[in-house]
């Protein structure tokens, strides 16, 4: 089952202004921020659009506040897969479906980086599996469309400023709207 490309501003409409996670941001505001951070750091928009949907499976569960702080870890990177499997194509659904390995792959090969994670994603880590070995994390950057899962991560691991201005949910959603399966033009 595939959402309709329109229900996806009315699901941030409907369930976005809820915290995300143990972070001072909303979930629209996350999402909003990892979008700019990708658009400012030159990304296409196939990344722009998974750094904007790559959190949209806690907006689909109903799992309430923040899962983690009860030792649940809400599988939210597969979440949003069927229903954008209809939309968009394999690079933005990797993208999205990887983020959370690329966390894991990070902790184990960047030193400092699980040291900087916010308490809510060190928390987070533990339930996802936890830091990859030197063979997952071999594993997952030959992975298709790992790359560009890491450089999601990081964007998202940033967008957790309160107040940050960005630019709206409909700039966003017109960059996405270029990317929809048949309609793939790349965003330069």
């Amino acid at each position: 089952m595939a959402l309709a490309f329109d229900d996806i501003a009315a699901l941030f409409a409907s369930r976005g202004g809820a915290r995300y996670g143990g972070e001072r941001v909303t979930q629209t505001a996350h999402a909003l921020q990892a979008a700019w951070l990708a658009e400012r750091s030159g990304a296409d928009g196939e990344l722009i659009t998974a750094a904007l949907l790559h959190d949209l499976g806690h907006l689909l569960h109903e799992w309430g506040g923040t899962p983690t702080a009860r030792g649940i870890d809400d599988r939210h990177q597969f979440g949003a897969l069927p229903f954008l499997r209809g939309l968009f194509g394999a690079r933005v659904l990797d993208a999205i479906r990887w983020h959370v390995d690329a966390k894991r792959y990070l902790c184990a090969t960047r030193p400092g980086y699980q040291a900087a994670l916010s308490p809510d994603s060190r928390r987070s880590l533990v339930l996802q599996g936890g830091v990859f070995s030197p063979a997952q994390a071999r594993a997952f950057v030959a992975r298709p469309h790992a790359r560009e899962a890491l450089r999601l991560r990081l964007w998202d691991d940033q967008a957790k400023i309160d107040a940050l201005p960005t630019p709206g949910m409909d700039h966003y959603l017109g960059i996405a709207a270029r990317c929809r399966l048949g309609r793939a033009q790349r965003w330069a």
